[in-house]
C-alpha cells in the first residue's frame, strides 16, 4: 500500500487509482485465494468474469469495456481512522477493451458490498477528467508557464481553470436545442383571425336583437319611480 492509499484510507475515502500490469495483489480472510501480478491475475480469470459496462458516454456514445472485479479482503475502517466503523474492501478492478483486449488495472478501496456498477462509474469519471486538463493546455495555455514561485503558478492556473469554466457554461448554452419557432405567415394567420372575432363581436353587442324586438315601456313620472296616470276626468 503506497502513501496515497494509505492517507485516503485514513481521510476515510474510497478510491479507484490506476496501477501497473506487475503490481502485487493478494487475497486473506475469508475471500478465494488470489497471489501475484495484476496481470497475472487478469489472464487467469475465466469468461464468466467479466461483464460489459459503460464507463460513461463519449464523444462517439457509451464507452463500452468489459471488466473484472475482485474482491480480496474485507477490513475494518477503525483500523485507519478512530471513530469510523464499518467494513470496507479492497479489491482489483480490470478493466479490457474490446477492440485489442489491452488491459488496464486498478486498485480499489470501497464499502464492503459496492457493486461493480459503481467502481466502474468512478473510474468512467477519469475520462472527463484527462480531457479536461487536455482542452485546458491546448486551448487556453494551461500548461504555458515559466513560473518560478507557487503564488505565480496558481495564479496561472486560476486564471486558466476560470476560462475554461467560462467556455464551459458558453459551449452548453450554444450546444442547447433551441425552442420551435412559428413561421412568420401563420403568426400573422392568427393575428388577423383573432381581429376578425374581435371586430364581430364588437357588433354583435352594439346591434343586440333584443333592443328592437322588446315592447316600449312606460315613461317614469315626476319621482322616476311610477308611471305617469291619466287624469280621472279624462274619457276612456
Amino acid at each position: 500500500m503506497g502513501e496515497v492509499e494509505a492517507a485516503l484510507r485514513r481521510a476515510g475515502k474510497g478510491y479507484v487509482l490506476g496501477v501497473n500490469a506487475t503490481h502485487p495483489f493478494s487475497s486473506w480472510g475469508d475471500k478465494p485465494p488470489v497471489a501475484g501480478t495484476a496481470e497475472e491475475i487478469a489472464r487467469a480469470l475465466p469468461a464468466s468474469a467479466w461483464a460489459r459496462l459503460s464507463a460513461g458516454e463519449g464523444t462517439k456514445g457509451p464507452r463500452l469495456y468489459d471488466w473484472a472485479y475482485l474482491e480480496l479482503a474485507d477490513l475494518e475502517a477503525a483500523e485507519y481512522e478512530d471513530g469510523r466503523t464499518g467494513s470496507w474492501t479492497r479489491g482489483l478492478l480490470v478493466r479490457r477493451s474490446i477492440a485489442d483486449g489491452e488491459c488496464a488495472y486498478f486498485t480499489t478501496w470501497c464499502p464492503a458490498g459496492t457493486a461493480i456498477e459503481t467502481l466502474v462509474k468512478v473510474e468512467g469519471h477519469r475520462w472527463a477528467i484527462e480531457d479536461g486538463f487536455e482542452t485546458a493546455k491546448t486551448e487556453l495555455g494551461l500548461d504555458h508557464n515559466e513560473t518560478r514561485s507557487w503564488h505565480g503558478w496558481h495564479r496561472h492556473v486560476s486564471l486558466v481553470m476560470l476560462a475554461f469554466a467560462m467556455l464551459a457554461v458558453i459551449r452548453r448554452h450554444a450546444n442547447t436545442a433551441a425552442p420551435p419557432k412559428i413561421p412568420i405567415r401563420l403568426a400573422r394567420t392568427r393575428r388577423a383571425s383573432s381581429a376578425g372575432r374581435s371586430k364581430s363581436s364588437a357588433a354583435s353587442l352594439s346591434a343586440s336583437p333584443s333592443d328592437a324586438s322588446d315592447p316600449p315601456t312606460s315613461s317614469p313620472g315626476r319621482s322616476g319611480d311610477a308611471p305617469t296616470r291619466p287624469p280621472h276626468d279624462a274619457p276612456t
